[in-house]
This record gives C-alpha cells, structure tokens and sequence, in this order.
C-alpha cells in the first residue's frame, strides 16, 4: 500500500517520549511486515497493547479437505451457503492451499462481542451484499456493494453490518497482497497506464480512541487455530499513527478497463497481486473494435494456475447457465474456454455489462467439504455439444 497516510495525534519525531495528558508516556508499537522489511506503520496507544489476562480456550478452525488433488472444473453455488449470526463462523472456506484460502461468508450481524485479528493471513473482503463500516485500530472505513477491503494482517478489527443481508466473497492470504507491480513506478505511485489510482482508495478516518481498562476479548487466529483471549484495556485506544501499512478499501466499480482492437488477454483485469496468485476485476466495458474480432476469450491452457473465477452481477458473455453468486474452478492441466455458442454469439456485440472478481493461483487449489456441498455436480461436461 504506498501511500503515507496518518491519523489522529503523533510526536513530531518518531522513537521520542510522546506522553498523554496526566504526564504518563504513551506506548509506541511499530507494525509491518517482512520483519522490518516491509511497509510498516507506527502507531500510539494510550495503554499498553500487550496486557493479555487470560487465554480461554483454542479451537481448530483449518478446512476440512474433500478432493487434494484432482483435474475436474467446478461450478459452486454459494447463495447455497446458510447465513450464520456470527462473522466468523458464517465463514467457509471452499478453495485452499498453503498460499491462499478462498471462501465465501453470509454473516446476519456485525461484530460487537469481541474484536478479531488475523495473525496468519492478508484478508481480501469483497462486498457483493451489503454496507456498513469495517472499524480498526485505524480508524473506520465505510463499505457498500462492489467494495474490496483489504486488511494485513495483524490488524485489529469488528464490522458493523446496516441490515442482515450481507454476502461476502473473501480470500485469506498467506503473503502480502500488494497493488501490481507494473502499474507503479520505482518510487511506488501508480502510473497512468493503471487502471486506477490512488484518489480512488478508501482510506481509514475517524480514529476512534477508548482509554478504559476493562477486560475485552479478543479472538486471534494462527496456524489453523481460533484462539480466544482477555485482553484488558480497549483494543481501539490508539491516538494517533502514521505510515504505509494499514487497511483499505477500493470499489471495483472505480476499475477503469482496458480495451483492444482484438480480445485482451486476463492480465488487463488485473486489480491486486502476492508472491503466489493474482486478483482480477471484470467490469462493464466497450468489446474489441477490430473489424473481424471476437469478442470472447479464446480457448487457453491453465497450464501453471488455477483459475476461480466469482460472478457477481450482469451478463456473463462466455458462459452458459452462470448466476450472481456462483463460483467456477478451471483447474490446471486442462484447457477451458468460451461454452458452446458463446463465440458465435459474441461476434457484433458492442460491450458486456458482467462483473466478476477472478482468483489466479500458482499452486493447485484442494476443494474442501463445505465446497462440495455446493458442488452442481456436473460443471465439467458443460462444453460438451450435446
């Protein structure tokens, strides 16, 4: 995230005594990643952030695998999945390796019992169902329909849902999830050939700052594990802060596309990339201009990645019999493409008005229980004639 942002109050030299009204100091804590190697943010508590009273208990939350190695394409179904009360347990994780979890969530109320941190992974959050304001050590950020949110881990957080209609497509990250290298240039702005710029980033504001002392609990989870904790003190005391590493959210609706004379291949869609898979948005835009051109994909082999691909809304121009809220796995070794009649039928068309956020990884995906409970069960045979 390269982009120095700051909130609230801050000593003019960072390292010195910075102290709070009633004369005691307030305590430093540096947050990044990459050791002290990566973007970072130093941040002003007015208590200690290290006062844990008590550990309750640890409950092992890893996916259950159904299929770890397997060839066949997927369609899923997550409008299937229940709504569940809490946030963390409306969770479900559908798709998995050791560099990505990819799930999806239908949770019914915010998050006001406890707070949450993610010690393992970078969280993606996409909005396809509902608003409300995701609250941080931060500060607040608002979200609505077509948001991503993205927040490194180790950051401290609730989410307060407007209403009980809420659909969530997420992605935990076991390395940074950065903005693509090549949109940036070596001081790290973004250039004008990205499809987006900094002016479009939902940056966190109105630090909100608690001094009390009482106990809060505070659920951690690490390696698999959901590790419930007392903390005392308000986890939301934080003053001031200032830096690079902090969470974000970006619409996708302020994804600008980019077009060709003839078809333009996956990396133009490209919105968000780590060391292991790539983020992309598909978004309404103007088909190819070229006199002869298809304006559906071509038939490519997924060769090194798996392909997820999440439709959200609109008219899904390669694709036969697919519907907000499903999810399609090509996996690799085998090639896909357009659906039966979808080429011919794009030839004259002048834009698509689709959106979907696509999910390539360079490892195999395993498809996990909850996955093949949503499973249409016959996906695979879809480009067949008959």
């Amino acid at each position: 995230m390269p982009i120095y942002h700051k909130q609230g109050n801050i000593p003019p030299k960072r390292h010195t005594q910075f102290r709070r009204p009633d004369g005691e100091l307030y305590s430093e804590q540096l947050f990044g990643t990459i050791g002290f190697d990566g973007m970072s943010s130093l941040l002003y508590h007015h208590n200690r952030p290290t006062m844990v009273k008590d550990i309750i208990k640890s409950t092992d939350v890893s996916p259950k695998i159904a299929m770890e190695k397997h060839i066949r394409s997927l369609k899923l179904v997550s409008f299937k999945t229940e709504p569940k009360d809490d946030f963390l347990e409306a969770r479900e994780p559908l798709l998995v390796n050791n560099d990505v979890h990819i799930g999806v969530a239908a949770p019914k109320l915010s998050m006001t019992e406890y707070f949450y941190k993610n010690a393992d992974a970078d969280e993606m959050l996409f909005i396809h169902k509902g608003s409300g304001v995701l609250r941080t050590i931060f500060g607040k950020i608002p979200f609505e329909y077509g948001d991503y949110l993205i927040i490194p881990r180790g950051v401290i957080y609730q989410i307060d849902f407007d209403s009980t209609e809420n659909r969530i497509f997420y992605a935990e990250s076991f390395t940074p999830i950065y903005t693509p290298k090549r949109y940036r240039n070596w001081f790290g702005q973004l250039l004008e050939h990205s499809p987006y710029c900094e002016r479009d980033y939902k940056l966190p504001q109105d630090l909100e700052t608690y001094t009390d002392m009482d106990e809060h609990l505070m659920k951690v989870k690490k390696q698999g594990v959901l590790h419930e904790m007392v903390y005392e003190g308000n986890p939301f005391d934080v003053v001031g802060w200032d830096g690079y590493n902090y969470p974000y959210g970006f619409s996708i609706h302020n994804f600008e596309p980019i077009t060709g004379r003839i078809h333009q291949p996956p990396p133009v869609h490209q919105t968000f990339e780590t060391s292991a898979f790539v983020i992309c948005s598909f978004v309404p835009r103007l088909y190819d201009y070229h006199p002869k051109s298809i304006p559906a994909p071509y038939n490519h082999s997924n060769i090194d990645s798996d392909e997820v691909l999440y439709y959200v809304d609109g008219d899904f121009m390669s694709r036969n019999g697919v519907a907000p809220g499903n999810i399609s796995l090509h996996p690799a070794g085998i090639p896909h493409g357009p659906h039966p009649g979808a080429v011919e039928r794009s030839i004259g068309q002048q834009g698509s008005e689709e959106l979907a956020v696509m999910i390539d990884t360079f490892k195999p995906l395993m498809v996990t229980e909850n996955a093949m409970k949503l499973d249409d069960g016959d996906y695979y045979k879809s480009w067949l004639n008959s």
